[in-house]
């Protein structure tokens, strides 16, 4: 705050500068040289201002937060007990593990417990609304449960910062995610909850990957498989979203869906073109990676999280790129795709919110947003740290992201939209009758 009120001062001094200038230059007209000279001078010593300013306010923002830190030091008494709440995935086990261990000898001089849970950040919000009281102090969690966090008074507001401010360091997108009603509620950890196309380079071009008519023929030709979960809606919204079919949720969080209108038709039968081809296969990712295992599958849609099977089982084949095409009427269409991202939360009824929310702070700067990402092969938020990783999962995921919407969509979707799917894999003869029926479920008024 300090620092924001010095640089107000120093740009009204600034502002006030540049008017005195322009009346004396106006006043002079008739000596040129002099006003020229003049000017010059003036711009000088206003340069050194601002430089002196900037530095003044840095100095003064650093000395305000060594000055919260060490207050928070000094009040702090006996053993501060954190726990924390991350994936299950070994890699973030790990590597929370180290962090958390780096924090505690950044601030030896107290005394800490800090314990971490295995807590997937898709299940994070069902379980802190379970008990809010004994739910984790700090836990990462899915984008899109930001706003039932806010609203259950679960989330303690970013309303002061120690060492850094997220919304500086962190990409827009994600700190748009995790604002609601002008107000910053998480810390941004990764931007790389998003979907792509993996492929053995050794078997297809990238004119064969480049559409799903193309990469079926191909893999038809080839003896191999290749595929999505279509009977999922995170993955299924990608091809009517792509096609321009509107998905979006109320303030009451029912949704609006228009998925069985003309365009959506044609989606559908687009979707079951691809479906029926012998090489096709619409599974889940564990059935996904015991192919891939087997040497059977030759591309598939997944996420960052299975960099490393891909990576380890196509060697120097290993690729990745955005969503294919799909012919839609004839007219080659861009699939669309979820773009999601993960964030570090503290809970309002935290024990220690203070410790808590510097905790929070450290696992989302630079330096540990890198070292999740060497680790997971997720992409960072913070935008130093994301241009530092070297990625082929990433720049796909970037590529793709011209074309992702954030994750904003009612709880009753999800189950209406998989049953849709299944059906559309299952080649359903009444394509109008299972998106009726699909919609129906979607846009049902949310219960009381």
């Amino acid at each position: 705050m300090k620092k924001k009120v010095i640089s107000t001062v120093l740009c009204a001094a600034m502002v006030a500068s540049m008017f005195a200038g322009c009346g004396n230059k106006a006043a002079n007209n008739s000596t040129a040289d002099n006003s020229a000279a003049d000017n010059a001078a003036e711009s000088s010593d206003a340069a050194a201002t601002t430089e002196a300013g900037d530095a003044a306010a840095e100095t003064e923002a650093a000395s305000a937060s060594d000055d919260a830190i060490a207050n928070l030091i000094a009040s702090t008494d006996g053993t501060v007990d954190i726990q924390l709440w991350c994936s299950e995935l070994e890699a973030y086990q790990n590597v929370m593990k180290e962090l958390t261990d780096k924090f505690k000898e950044q601030y030896s001089d107290v005394d800490f417990n800090i314990t971490i849970g295995a807590v997937s950040e898709a299940d994070a919000k069902d379980k802190i609304l379970e008990d809010i009281d004994a739910a984790a102090d700090v836990f990462v969690f899915a984008d899109d449960q930001v706003n039932d966090l806010v609203n259950a008074g679960a989330l303690q507001e970013v309303a002061a910062t120690y060492t850094y401010d997220p919304k500086e360091t962190n990409s827009e997108a994600t700190v748009a995610a995790a604002t609601k009603d002008g107000k910053l509620y998480a810390y941004p950890l990764t931007a790389s909850n998003g979907y792509f196309l993996y492929y053995d380079s050794n078997i297809f071009s990238e004119e064969d990957v480049a559409s799903w008519e193309n990469l079926t023929a191909k893999a038809e030709e080839a003896g191999t498989k290749v595929g999505m979960n279509v009977a999922d809606g995170w993955y299924l919204y990608g091809f009517f979203s792509g096609a321009g079919c509107e998905l979006s949720m109320n303030e009451d969080n029912s949704n609006n869906c228009d998925w069985n209108s003309e365009t959506g038709l044609a989606v559908a039968q687009s979707i079951e073109n691809i479906t029926s081809s012998p090489a096709f296969v619409s599974v889940q990712d564990q059935d996904a990676i015991t192919m891939l295992n087997d040497g059977t599958l030759g591309a598939y849609v997944s996420g960052t999280w299975n960099t490393g099977s891909f990576e380890a089982k196509y060697g120097d084949g290993y690729a990745a790129c955005k969503l294919p095409t799909f012919d839609v009427n004839g007219t080659a269409t861009q699939m669309g795709s979820y773009a999601g991202y993960k964030f570090v939360g503290v809970n309002s009824h935290a024990k220690n919110v203070g410790w808590s929310m510097l905790l929070a702070e450290y696992l989302t700067n630079e330096e540990s947003q890198l070292a999740i990402g060497n680790a997971t092969s997720e992409g960072p938020a913070n935008t130093v740290a994301a241009a530092q990783i070297d990625s082929p999962a990433l720049v796909a995921l970037a590529a793709q992201s011209e074309f992702a919407d954030q994750q904003v969509v009612g709880n009753n979707y999800w189950d209406p939209a998989k049953a849709l799917g299944q059906n559309l894999v299952d080649g359903a003869t009444d394509l109008q009758a299972v998106l009726d029926d699909a919609v129906a479920g979607i846009t049902q008024p949310v219960a009381e």
